[in-house]
């Protein structure tokens, strides 16, 4: 296959609409603007949400509680997750983001002690539940917090 010799797959692109071009075509004249009015005019138009003067929907609703913009997502893993790393490494968010065990909105990790840990691993992480810590350092390696 050569370049071209390649083509968009069938029902991928469709004709442009020519407006303005003769009472003939079906969208001439006026070319499906209606008489006149707001919507007739270049630029015309209101914006999302408008409801014509009327109170809007969104500010009719009630609102209530309180969104946190500086709230702090802690992802929370197992110590079953922590048994696919190799023997000697050192676990740490980055790591866990790059192998995408935890999201990357997520700023804090909390291990948890479900599961059993073979695998001396050195763990540099925000939090430990007590089984987990005791199970990490059972194993030989390390759990401080950062």
């Amino acid at each position: 296959m050569q370049l071209h010799e390649l083509s968009a797959p069938v029902g991928s692109t469709r004709e442009v609409k020519r407006i303005g071009r003769g009472h003939g075509s079906g969208w001439g004249k006026t070319s499906g603007k209606g008489h006149k009015g707001q919507n007739a005019r270049s630029g015309g138009g209101v914006r999302p949400g408008f409801e014509g003067g009327q109170m809007p929907l969104m500010r009719r609703i009630p609102k209530r509680g309180f969104n946190n913009i500086f709230n702090c997502k802690c992802a929370v893993i197992n110590l079953s997750d922590l048994e696919k790393f190799t023997e000697g490494t050192d676990v740490d968010i980055e790591l866990l983001k790059a192998t995408r065990m935890i999201r990357s909105n997520e700023c804090c990790v909390k291990v948890l002690g479900n599961g059993e840990l073979t695998k001396k691993i050195n763990c540099k992480l925000d939090a430990y539940s007590a089984s987990a810590k005791e199970k990490i350092e059972k194993a030989g390696g390390k759990a401080e917090v950062v």
